[in-house]
């Protein structure tokens, strides 16, 4: 039983960081959209964190879906 909610506890955690990471890349791709043209500096950078958090978003959810299909076997 606590296998279980050890599972169920890090799936809540996974959760929270992948709500964090979308919220982040919603707001770096809409700061981009509105400052493509003026910053260029800072949307080289900026081009280059959306990516980072695109890519964290997409390895917590197949860790997250790695854990659900572990549960399966509990």
């Amino acid at each position: 039983m606590a296998k279980l909610d050890k599972l169920k506890e890090e799936i809540g955690w996974m959760k929270i960081i992948f709500g964090i990471l979308v919220a982040i890349d919603i707001s770096l791709v809409a700061w981009l959209a509105q400052n493509y043209k003026t910053a260029t500096f800072l949307v080289f950078i900026c081009a280059i964190g959306a990516f980072g958090t695109t890519v964290g978003i997409v390895w917590v959810n197949k860790a997250a879906y790695h854990k659900i299909n572990k549960l399966e076997d509990l």
